[in-house]
């Protein structure tokens, strides 16, 4: 009896080793198990003043994954002939911006709307909304967007997913990178998740909070100009508690009161671009073709005005050349329509500025500009 159950068990054991040799290293498998994974987890540290950033859970940040990203970022291997890359719309010295009113693609192609800004992106994402990047929040997190955004728009990249993957897999360095990244044990198992994850990690870095405001509030001795401090009075305006017959109303949409260092509050609205009658009439419906509702036509991202002058021109279609037309737009109250910002409608104050108070405004603004992470080697191009 105890002979039976000795062959058994021996049996038994024999099975459950073959059925892990099957799982771990399957026929197709070129086996990079012997490569050492021992990621370095990131040590985020927020910019002063600035809260802590969300993550997915899924998704945690290591050093060796943000390195993975920044190559694929700057890698026009993404793109269907190669001609292509991320930084090719998202440009390092224009807040990673490409100074272009309408974005381009491959085949030099034009887009509908304009390149956005990242810095700062990952503070973009709110954990529990559906909509949350792109001009129209169509993307809930930065890893949906990457999957489902550029790589198969045929006006960006126009490829497909199966050849990145196959383009990746047969790559001479990527394979190991994803496996210090991700712990893969094959190199047929790189995938769009893996890449996704990594640009994420990556863009999630790109934070900048060092511009002269910054050293204002911070660093001893460094002093903003009287331009430039009564631009930042009429920027904030009663947003901050100080009622003023000068008051550009800025605040409300470009902060929020819980946290006014980021200098957006992550909204949706219709700045008074167009004039319609009918919710149904605007040109480009915005955030309302993305969540149905109708009274949501027209709006758009509400974008952080750091280094706002280094991203010219201006709203999602790049129809302001400059800082001064976009302040003449809000100065002037702005376009007529169902659903117009109540900031708007509401400010009786933003009409009343002068010449030289619209300048101090854009003194202020330029005091958002940090250009100090340009050489930035973890920013930079690896190639």
């Amino acid at each position: 009896m105890k002979q039976k159950i000795a062959i058994i068990t021996f049996i038994l054991f024999i099975s459950i080793m073959s059925c892990q040799e099957n799982i771990t290293t399957p026929d197709n498998c070129n086996d990079m198990s012997s490569e050492p994974y021992n990621p370095t987890a990131y040590t985020e540290t927020p910019p002063d003043g600035f809260p802590a950033m969300e993550h997915p859970d899924d998704n945690p940040i290591t050093v060796e994954g943000i390195e993975l990203g920044r190559h694929l970022f700057y890698d026009p291997i993404l793109s269907r002939d190669s001609t292509i890359s991320c930084s090719s719309c998202h440009e390092l010295n224009k807040a990673f911006t490409d100074g272009l009113a309408l974005a381009k693609g491959i085949d030099n192609l034009t887009s509908r709307r304009s390149s956005m800004s990242l810095i700062n992106i990952g503070y973009s994402w709110i954990k529990n909304r559906p909509y949350n990047f792109m001009w129209d929040g169509r993307f809930q997190s930065l890893e949906e967007q990457i999957i489902k955004g550029p790589i198969e728009d045929p006006f960006e990249m126009d490829n497909t997913w199966e050849k990145v993957e196959s383009d990746l897999q047969e790559h001479p360095d990527y394979p190991l990178m994803f496996r210090k990244a991700f712990g893969i044990d094959c190199k047929e198992d790189i995938n769009r998740d893996h890449v996704s994850k990594a640009i994420s990690q990556f863009e999630r870095t790109l934070n900048s909070a060092n511009s002269k405001y910054d050293q204002h509030q911070w660093v001893p001795f460094v002093y903003m100009s009287a331009e430039e401090l009564r631009g930042l009075t009429l920027f904030l305006g009663d947003a901050a508690g100080s009622p003023s017959t000068k008051d550009a109303e800025c605040a409300h949409c470009h902060s929020f009161s819980q946290n006014k260092a980021l200098f957006a509050r992550n909204e949706f609205s219709n700045n008074g671009l167009d004039s319609v009658n009918n919710l149904n009439d605007f040109i480009d419906l915005g955030y309302g073709a993305i969540t149905g509702n109708i009274s949501e036509n027209g709006q758009f991202k509400e974008v952080t005005l750091r280094n706002i002058a280094l991203t010219a021109p201006y709203m999602h279609d790049g129809r302001f050349a400059t800082l001064e037309e976009a302040v003449d737009h809000y100065t002037s109250g702005g376009k007529s329509s169902p659903n117009v910002a109540s900031e708007l409608t509401t400010a009786p104050t933003i009409t009343n500025l002068s010449a030289s108070d619209k300048a101090d405004l854009i003194a202020f603004l330029h005091a958002l500009t940090d250009s100090s992470y340009f050489n930035k080697p973890e920013w930079s191009s690896p190639f």
